[in-house]
This record gives structure tokens, sequence and C-alpha cells, in this order.
């Protein structure tokens, strides 16, 4: 292995590190986002509130793609995975509706 090949093989573990670090603060982050949103749930399943919020997806949208340009990230792609979670949680509310 030459020097090069090896300088490249020690970067692209460091970069893998990194990798399974974050996806490790993704995976944490989201369990608590969805706590939160199951107590968001259980307020709207015992107040007979809609499971979804359109106004406030709306704006959370928008907030989430505001941040995405300036952290140089798709903003489509933020939107998209924001889009997903919202399902996602629209679903667990409606889980929770007697």
């Amino acid at each position: 292995m030459t020097d090069d090949t090896a300088r490249a093989a020690e970067l692209l573990k460091e970069h893998r590190d990194s990798i399974d670090r974050l996806d490790a603060i993704l995976v944490f982050t989201l369990a608590e986002r969805f706590k939160h949103t199951q107590a968001v749930g259980a307020l709207k399943a015992h107040h007979d509130l809609p499971p979804s919020d359109p106004a406030r997806e709306e704006t959370q949208i928008a907030r989430l793609q505001d941040l995405a340009s300036r952290a140089d990230l798709d903003p489509e792609f933020a939107k998209k995975f924001l889009n997903f979670i919202i399902q996602e949680v629209i679903q667990h509310h409606r889980r929770q509706q007697p």
C-alpha cells in the first residue's frame, strides 16, 4: 500500500466514523422529536382537535427550507424530508384519535 493509498484509507475511515456518529445523532434526535409529537397527538385526541395542522406544516416547511439554505443543504431535500416526517406524525395522531 502506498503512502497516498494509506492516507486515503485513513481519511475514508475518519469520514465514515463521522457519518456513523451523525447517524446516531439523527436517530436519537428523531426519537426525541417523535416523543414530543406523540404528546401533541395525545393532546389533540383529548381535546378533539384534527390530527393535522396544514398552516403549521406550511410554516415549518418554509422554516426548514430557510434553515437548509443557510446550512448549504438543498432546500427541496429538506422539504421532502420534513414532509415525510409530517406524514408519519399525522398517521400517529390519527391512530390516537378515538
